[in-house]
């Protein structure tokens, strides 16, 4: 027994190290894990989303992507919602109620679309309300990573948020593939109405979180001082004109929404290889993470974003081989064409996407880093926005419907020809001289949060993949989160 014991506690140490970054694996931190997984998972219905929107309400992908821009507008207000939090707590608590009625919010969401949605105004409330739940839940336990993420060494905090996004990561990769085997079997409403259970999750292990009720009233004085502080911020030329710089390049109109119709319905794909294209790009999307990390973080910003957008624009012209069937004729077939394609295009958008979390953390000022990083993340995810509606326009013009791609190659070479347009802009990036090295050294935006006097309401750069394939993203496959 002794020895059985002794192996034990070697064996919960190694998790403890290992699995855990050194964090004590109590049931607290697996509940503030499990809501982050619950954010991965929901991808489950990914693609039943898309077909559903296209078959079950005979949308096209004009209608999908105004759709799809409405559904994304809670993602573009997070920091209120960590303000609301703190200003409303329910019954004495800013935590917990909030965190219980968004895991309800998202089950009757999913409910809803597993009965009574119909119509496509009522999927849009019912896409919304999911949306909703997901991003006031991020908020939370955003803030509940921050508040403990304090009581610890710096290293310790950058590990607790490392932590947060693998358990994110995890629940998005379990789902990668099955959200398109599942599709295969089953209908779509029964896809939603598994994936109406996982936000019960949520509001279950939210009441393992311990949080002392609130006796005194609300102090909004800090919070109108950092408000203040980040006016000031913001009338910097060194921030506005870098941030104006990443809402024009993430603003360029994108093909995506038209692009899924094509591959459904002209090239006949199934969701189970969808699924697997999921799968592909996932895995691409951390590879490109890696590679990133490894070698090209100390590239200055103006080198990397001049280079990655002119690389990315070149390789976004392979799609036109699938388009115009020309791969065939290169003895290439479709299915082989497109995993390899989305494997070096997420690869390279990830690269290319990666420079932007870096940027915003360093032009963050020392007061208001969360508050302005939640900021710059907002607006990132109002360009996409931008993109997705300006794309719709586009397809509306060139007379892009689901059965009619005619002009889709044409659609492509515009999107990716628009997205040289900031180049000449480069210069509103800061140069290396611009950016004296601090004490983040290119450390990841989460460590920004142990400042004493940062708020605690952050967002994620982008919005996480649980409405549709035609969520917005940062022009280039799978977000990441903050």
């Amino acid at each position: 027994m002794i020895v059985s014991h002794s192996n034990f506690s070697k064996l919960k140490a190694l998790v403890t190290e290992k699995v855990f970054f050194g964090h004590e694996p109590t049931p607290e931190l697996i509940a503030i894990l499990l809501v982050y997984f619950v954010q991965g998972i929901l991808g489950l219905a990914r693609l039943a989303v898309s077909f559903f929107l296209k078959d079950d309400l005979g949308l096209g992908p004009v209608e999908v992507s105004a759709l799809v821009g409405v559904a994304a507008l809670p993602w573009m207000v997070k920091p209120l919602f960590g303000f609301i939090s703190d200003g409303l707590p329910i019954f004495g608590y800013r935590r917990r109620p909030y965190l219980i009625l968004s895991g309800l919010l998202g089950t009757l969401a999913w409910v809803a679309m597993a009965t009574v949605v119909n119509t496509p105004l009522a999927a849009t409330l019912a896409i919304a309300a999911s949306s909703l739940s997901v991003a006031f839940s991020d908020v939370i336990v955003d803030s509940l990573v921050v508040e403990r993420a304090r009581k610890e060494s710096i290293g310790k905090a950058g590990s607790l948020q490392s932590l947060s996004w693998g358990a994110a990561a995890a629940g998005g990769l379990m789902t990668a593939y099955l959200s398109g085997y599942l599709l295969e079997h089953f209908t779509t409403r029964t896809v939603f109405a598994v994936t109406a259970v996982f936000p019960l999750i949520v509001s279950c292990v939210a009441w393992i979180i311990s949080e002392t009720p609130v006796t005194e009233r609300m102090d909004w004085t800090a919070v109108k001082h950092q408000l203040q502080q980040l006016r000031q911020a913001l009338g910097q030329k060194s921030i506005w004109m870098p941030t104006a710089f990443l809402f024009i390049w993430q603003a360029m109109p994108t093909a995506e929404s038209a692009f899924f119709f094509f591959t459904t319905n002209e090239l006949k794909f199934a969701p189970e290889f969808l699924g697997r294209v999921r799968l592909v790009t996932s895995l691409a999307s951390l590879i490109g993470v890696w590679i990133f990390q490894r070698f090209l973080k100390n590239v200055p910003f103006r080198t990397i974003f001049g280079w990655s957008t002119v690389i990315s624009a070149a390789l976004g012209m392979t799609t036109l081989l699938l388009v115009t069937h020309a791969n065939r004729s290169l003895g290439i077939s479709d299915q082989w064409f497109s995993l390899g394609d989305n494997l070096i295009l997420t690869v390279m958008g990830q690269i290319a996407f990666m420079p932007v979390l870096v940027l915003a953390a360093r032009l963050c000022p020392p007061g208001v880093e969360a508050t302005l990083f939640a900021l710059l993340m907002s607006v990132v995810n109002l360009a996409g926005l931008v993109s997705y509606e300006s794309g719709a326009f586009l397809m509306h013009k060139l007379g892009i419907t689901e059965s009619n791609f005619t002009n889709l190659a044409l659609l492509i070479v515009i999107a990716n020809l628009t997205s040289l347009l900031p180049l000449p802009l480069l210069g509103w990036l800061p140069s290396s001289e611009d950016m004296p090295e601090d004490s983040y050294d290119h450390q990841p935006p989460a460590t920004l949060e142990l400042d004493s006097g940062a708020s605690k309401h952050l967002a994620q750069p982008f919005l996480p993949d649980i409405m549709t394939e035609l969520v917005i993203q940062s022009r280039e496959p799978e977000p990441v989160e903050e």
